[in-house]
């Protein structure tokens, strides 16, 4: 099994820490590329940022279309992921809708912790286009705590689920994955990290022989 994790944007770095989870979630089950998107922003915060990252992603896809068994296109806001699924037959799975859906069955509400206030919004968005909102706690930017990076996130989690009534959170970018376990550890809930969620999902539905149905909405135009 191959399953290729796109990281949306184009940030070396970000890939590399994306690597690292999803190389470390595999564990030698099966194999996985992960990859920066060519010609992309260097990070996914705006409508054109996503825009911008079309056509690299559409490139990837076809490019493995043939030798993957499944994409997971790694970043919370899904960017793309309906073109992605047009593209192929394979399985192509998001990593905010893998996490948002995981949540729900963890807990009775969940919270997500954004990178800054400008994506909050957005990813409000993101919950209500999946239906999810019976389940959200709030959205909250960590950036406003006090403390170092990690200090932030887990500040900004303990109110969550003090102030909030959070029961899960969720990590909302894939640049934050190297977290999730020891922010688990102190805050006493699921802490989850998407790609390692998407990963999940997407082995699943591989090992089930699943693929992306062309009945109608990912059906490249078809006409009835």
């Amino acid at each position: 099994m191959k399953i290729v994790v796109i990281n949306p944007n184009s940030s070396e770095e970000m890939t590399k820490d994306i690597r690292a989870a999803a190389e470390s979630y595999a564990a030698g089950r099966f194999d996985v590329v992960t990859l920066p998107t060519p010609g992309a922003s260097k990070f996914i915060g705006t409508f054109e940022d996503v825009a911008k990252s079309a056509h690299g992603m559409s490139t990837i896809v076809r490019e493995y279309e043939r030798e993957a068994d499944a994409f997971v296109v790694a970043c919370g806001r899904d960017p793309n992921l309906a073109l992605m699924r047009e593209l192929t037959d394979k399985p192509v799975v998001g990593i905010a809708q893998a996490a948002i859906y995981m949540a729900s069955m963890l807990g009775n509400s969940f919270t997500i912790l954004q990178t800054d206030g400008y994506t909050v919004p957005n990813k409000i968005n993101v919950v209500r286009g999946y239906h999810m909102e019976p389940y959200l706690a709030s959205v909250r930017d960590a950036s406003t705590e006090p403390g170092g990076r990690f200090e932030q996130y887990l500040e900004a989690g303990r109110r969550a689920i003090d102030e909030d009534g959070a029961e899960v959170i969720i990590l909302g970018c894939a640049g934050l994955c190297d977290m999730a376990r020891e922010l688990s550890e102190q805050l006493g809930v699921p802490v989850l990290d998407g790609v390692v969620c998407g990963l999940s999902v997407a082995e699943g539905m591989v090992r089930l022989g699943f693929k992306t149905s062309k009945a109608r909405y990912y059906s490249a135009g078809r006409k009835w």
